[in-house]
């Protein structure tokens, strides 16, 4: 019960006005504007920009200051072998620079000599750096350049899925159209099938044709009937392929319920649904597309890797120096006679992890630049053969509209001259088959129309703000 008074509450915004009795119209872009809100992979679209931004700031972490204490205590047979305090503020910095304040305060019976400090304690105040690795790039940068780079991307991932999930509505949606618009052509045409068998039995009964005129009349409706129930049936299967993308803000499917039918008029509001509208060829900049700006983005955070393997090549030399006090609130009292420093250097004689991953590093950096300078030309062929197309299909509806046009010509000429007696049934059935097909065929250039609509929307990978 709560899911019908939810379905109910659902159709009283996107139904439009009544089309027949009991019957309301599903719009277009209504339809995709719910798909973009509600449907499940729309919503997970998002997520890829709170998952960007999640990573965003673990890198940043890696720049957080930090404070580090550490204190040991032993005592074994009433001696105090040590007690020793150990307190540092750390804060890093862009370019391997780390700023460092340290508290140390020792105590003890077998203390080590160089570990002897002033009762109070002893402060200092100074720098790490890294002069050779690690000096321009070091893991720390190389993840928070990433992790800037990986949340672009995931900017234009989310318009790629978005596009993406519009596109498959899209699909359903005029697939679901072209079964409403045959049923209703073999609904109409059995209508009048049945009215012509109703008056050629008349007829045959007062004896103005012959009675076999009757057979071929009744086997003219069955057929209807059949291709009716045939277009009902498939009407039906296409209904249920589009409530797959109806969903509720509550994550509750909907099922797309008998009495409502598509908007026959569509026209002109997929341009503006899609936001394709007057949008010429040449006004397209293939830069801007959201896929070549997520390979792009890929190819930098791999450029931004290859360079940190790079810098591994360079020897480690790290460089300390700091201050030492007794008190520290005054200033003067770093003295540079009162110090303690170090150099450390390390470089591997042969450099072979670090060649082959900066070669391996290369090698991912180029596999992507193929991929991106390849969807490049693809998208570019791609796009301008769809516009190729559209312009190929307003041809055909124009030809297509004057076929059936002149085939209700036909028709409509061959039942007068049945009423004259001078044709026969089989012609105006043959007539009308021919029709039939005809606006079948008129229908289907149509889908084909509105799917290369659809093509142009997915490649130009368009996320729609007005939906």
């Amino acid at each position: 019960m709560r899911k019908y008074f939810t379905f109910m509450l659902f159709l009283s915004v996107i139904a439009m006005h009544s089309q027949v009795q009991d019957s309301l119209v599903l719009r277009y872009n209504e339809y995709l504007g719910y798909v973009k809100k509600y449907h499940p992979i729309a919503k997970q679209a998002e997520l890829t920009l709170a998952i960007g931004q999640a990573n965003l700031m673990k890198a940043r972490g890696g720049f957080d200051p930090k404070i580090e204490v550490d204190y040991e205590r032993k005592e074994f047979k009433g001696s105090e072998y040590y007690d020793r305090l150990n307190a540092a503020f750390k804060i890093p910095t862009w370019y391997g620079v780390e700023l460092k304040g340290t508290f140390e305060q020792n105590d003890g019976d077998f203390l080590n000599p160089a570990e002897s400090v002033p009762s109070d304690g002893l402060y200092s105040a100074g720098v790490s750096m890294s002069l050779g690795q690690g000096l321009w790039i070091n893991d720390r940068m190389a993840t928070l350049k990433q992790a800037k780079l990986f949340r672009n991307q995931t900017k234009a991932d989310r318009d790629l899925l978005v596009n993406q999930i519009l596109y498959d509505a899209s699909l359903a949606y005029f697939d679901w159209l072209r079964a409403f618009n045959e049923a209703s052509i073999y609904q109409s045409f059995l209508k009048n099938a049945d009215i012509r068998f109703k008056g050629i039995k008349s007829r045959a009964a007062a004896g103005d044709i012959a009675a076999i005129d009757t057979v071929e009349a009744k086997i003219a409706m069955q057929s209807r009937v059949l291709s009716l129930e045939q277009a009902n049936v498939k009407m039906m299967k296409r209904a249920l392929e589009l409530s797959n993308f109806l969903w509720m803000s509550n994550n509750l499917p909907v099922e797309l319920q008998s009495n409502i039918i598509p908007d026959v008029a569509i026209g002109e509001e997929i341009d503006l649904t899609l936001e394709i509208f007057g949008k010429p060829l040449d006004s397209f900049t293939i830069e801007n597309h959201p896929k070549l700006l997520s390979l792009g983005y890929k190819v930098d955070g791999l450029r931004v890797e290859k360079n940190l393997k790079a810098n591994k090549l360079l020897p480690k030399i790290d460089l300390e120096y700091n201050f030492l006090t007794e008190t520290p609130e005054f200033i003067n009292s770093l003295q540079t006679q009162a110090y303690k420093g170090g150099l450390s250097f390390s470089l591997p004689l042969f450099l072979r992890k670090e060649r082959g991953d900066l070669k391996l590093a290369k090698f991912k950096l180029q596999d992507a630049q193929f991929d991106l300078d390849n969807a490049e030309i693809e998208l570019k062929n791609k796009i301008v053969a769809l516009y190729r197309e559209l312009e190929s299909f307003e041809v055909q509806n124009v030809l297509i509209d004057d076929i059936v046009g002149n085939y209700n010509t036909l028709l409509s000429a061959e039942e007068r001259k049945f009423t004259f007696g001078e044709s026969s049934l089989f012609l105006i059935n043959s007539r009308e088959s021919k029709l039939i097909d005809a606006e079948l065929k008129q229908i289907e250039v149509e889908n084909k129309f509105y799917t290369a609509k659809a093509k142009l929307f997915n490649s130009l990978a368009v996320n729609p703000e007005k939906l």
